[in-house]
């Protein structure tokens, strides 16, 4: 490997964590055949509590990717915020699947994808990045919309907005392709 690749992966580890943190788990939870959705809750918790963890304590700054990722001050607060946002969600929506017997261990694996979906917008440098960074968060948030497939206003609002992140999708590309020429 290159320095150049190694520094670029040095400053995103957050993000890598959470992302081979999210495949961990959605194979834990495929491939297991007990229920797991508390274990896979309680190992989401603990990833993003880990990338947290890495964020608070990295000293790195500066550009990664050929100039596609910042890392800096500002990105790293923002980062934590989104984390702990992320893990209070999780916690809270713990106690909340026990009390209405909601067992989807898809669900914690959808909030990594969407926290490091945000995680990329936030330390996005350019419209690519952020468009990758708000598709990711987007294509997570459809599903969780519509993850309780038994309820029909589930299904319906997944629907809406699909529809209407499609729409606002396609007039960002267009505003995009207006700034650049």
């Amino acid at each position: 490997m290159t320095p150049d690749l190694l520094s670029s992966l040095s400053l995103s580890t957050p993000e890598l964590i959470l992302a081979v943190g999210a495949l961990a788990l959605l194979m834990l939870g495929a491939y297991s055949r007990a229920n797991t959705t508390t274990t896979v809750s309680g190992l989401a918790v603990a990833v993003l509590v880990v990338a947290g963890l890495w964020t608070i304590l990295s000293t790195g700054q500066g550009n990664a990717y050929g100039e596609a990722f910042v890392q800096d001050p500002f990105a790293r607060f923002m980062k934590v915020l989104a984390l702990i946002g992320s893990a209070v969600t999780l916690v809270m929506s713990m106690r909340f699947a026990k009390a209405e017997h909601f067992d989807k261990f898809e669900y914690p694996v959808l909030i990594l994808l969407c926290t490091l979906g945000m995680m990329l917008m936030i330390s996005a440098n350019g419209m690519i990045g952020l468009y990758l960074g708000l598709e990711l968060q987007s294509l997570a948030i459809y599903v969780l919309a519509a993850i309780n497939r038994d309820n029909l206003r589930s299904t319906e609002a997944g629907l809406k907005y699909f529809v209407l992140g499609a729409l606002s999708s396609g007039m960002l590309l267009y505003g995009i392709s207006l700034v650049y020429g």
